[in-house]
């Protein structure tokens, strides 16, 4: 099994509020929390993964 190659978005810069995402497994996307490195992880489906990521940058969930 393909371990994560986990990495932050760059534009995590908020005090340590973010996610981790590996994106080097085919298929599937998995995400953590980065306060919890060793904790647990959600898997996503690659297509759910890009669908959320397209909804958000197209502001579908508002802005903060």
């Amino acid at each position: 099994m393909t371990e994560p190659a986990w990495f932050k978005s760059s534009y995590s810069n908020n005090g340590g509020a973010c996610v981790e995402v590996a994106a080097n497994i085919p298929g599937v996307v998995p995400v953590r929390d980065s306060k919890d490195p060793e904790g647990p992880s959600l898997v996503f489906p690659a297509d759910a993964w890009s669908a959320f990521l397209s909804a958000v940058q197209g502001g579908e969930f508002g802005t903060i």
